[in-house]
């Protein structure tokens, strides 16, 4: 008995029930409806000059466990698209990440959860 996992899947629970919303995760023609948790990250990247930039990119936290096309389970990719319905507005997201930072990690130690970057790449009215 693994009382950290234990305890890292109930709270997973928790946040799949009660602090999700609803988006499409897209990769080309296919897509998939998934729950998320949003929320940032922010990097603090070099310019090559000793400039530090700092850059903040929206997250979307899903479960490992959702991230399902064409019947097969996915890593998220660059490039894939996050689309979120807000009113009368969808916003367009693209998986990325600044510099050579990676565009997703493992949210928890025993990977139930991606926490993706994105930008924000267009919107659309519905």
């Amino acid at each position: 008995m693994d009382l950290l996992q234990d305890g890292a899947r109930w709270l997973e629970d928790q946040r799949l029930q009660f602090m999700t919303r609803k988006v499409f995760y897209q990769r080309g023609a296919a897509s998939v409806e998934v729950n998320a948790t949003v929320g940032k990250t922010v990097f603090q990247i070099d310019n090559g000059y000793g400039v530090r930039e700092r850059i903040e990119v929206r997250d979307y936290l899903i479960a490992a466990s959702e991230m399902v096309l064409s019947g097969n389970l996915i890593l998220p990719k660059r490039g894939d698209r996050i689309r979120e319905t807000s009113g009368t507005t969808v916003f367009i997201y693209e998986v990325m990440a600044p510099g050579k930072e990676p565009e997703f990690r493992f949210s928890d130690l025993y990977r139930y959860s991606f926490r993706i970057h994105t930008k924000l790449v267009g919107t659309e009215a519905i």
